[in-house]
């Protein structure tokens, strides 16, 4: 089952995405609200609202998958491919950080930087984890039933900001930054394996399978519940692989026009514009 956010000019509303239609989830604003209820999956399945075909459906109309996440919470150092690049030792533990919504934009929105941006933006392809029902102290059983399903996020990093200190946050939560969608594809439709690409002006530039993980989704769902409890619609970005500019020689960063897409098999992709001062 593939699930949606649309944009329209009253707000949002959650869908179900078909093969060639969408239908609107009556009632619904998101698919952040629709992971709220117990029953969302019948709920999303029983849809009757209004019918859409997809071609018709411009790029505009499709919001962050979940607009307003209650936490994003992210993961460095989680792809062996990428550890390496970087040159640091496999982690005994997830390195953690956290995004913020107002980082997230549409998967087909442009991403605009800031006039103070410097000549530091980077790419990071991620696969993103969805959480379906409320979990807290979760071992592996109870972590992989919290999940609702899976989805597609670019961590697009502000390199010079985040090496200012030695927090990453200030480099990693830039409004309207992170392009995010265009579905979350339900557990019963995907699975960790399938590939991540990332692909900068029809460069491929990151190419590794989503499964080279050295903490796996139910790892990162288990280890985080025991901080915190997460929500229905709480989101975990389970990191990047290897490929991003930043460890290139010469180190490679995004520019104005540059276009970015971002796609995992099985789920979709993210196709985006970069807009900004001359970088």
């Amino acid at each position: 089952m593939r699930l949606a956010t649309l944009r329209s000019p009253e707000g949002t509303t959650a869908v179900i995405v078909h093969d060639d239609s969408v239908v609107e989830i009556a009632g619904v604003r998101d698919v952040g609200e629709l992971l709220t209820h117990s029953d969302w999956r019948e709920r999303a399945l029983g849809a009757d609202g209004a019918q859409h075909a997809v071609e018709e459906i411009t790029d505009d109309r499709w919001a962050p998958v979940v607009p307003r996440p209650g936490k994003i919470i992210c993961v460095g150092l989680n792809y062996r491919s990428h550890i390496v690049e970087m040159g640091r030792q496999l982690p005994q533990h997830p390195t953690l950080f956290a995004k913020y919504p107002e980082a997230l934009i549409g998967p087909y929105d442009e991403i605009v930087l800031p006039p103070h941006a410097d000549s530091a933006v980077d790419w990071e392809a991620e696969l993103a984890v969805v959480i379906g029902m409320p979990v807290r102290d979760a071992d592996r059983e109870s972590a992989a039933a919290a999940v609702a399903g899976y989805s597609v996020i670019n961590d697009v990093t502000m390199r010079d900001y985040q090496n200012r200190t030695l927090q990453w946050l200030q480099g990693k939560t830039f409004e309207g930054t992170a392009p995010f969608g265009p579905y979350l594809v339900t557990t019963d439709d995907f699975a960790p394996g399938p590939r991540i690409r990332c692909t900068v002006n029809g460069e491929v530039v990151q190419d590794a399978e989503t499964d080279d993980l050295v903490f796996d989704p139910v790892d990162l769902v288990a280890y985080v519940s025991s901080i915190l409890t997460l929500q229905p619609g709480d989101v975990i970005a389970t990191g990047t692989p290897g490929g991003v500019g930043h460890a290139r020689v010469p180190a490679r960063y995004l520019a104005d026009g540059d276009e970015l897409l971002t796609e995992v098999d099985g789920i979709g992709i993210l196709r985006n514009r970069v807009q900004g001062p001359s970088l």
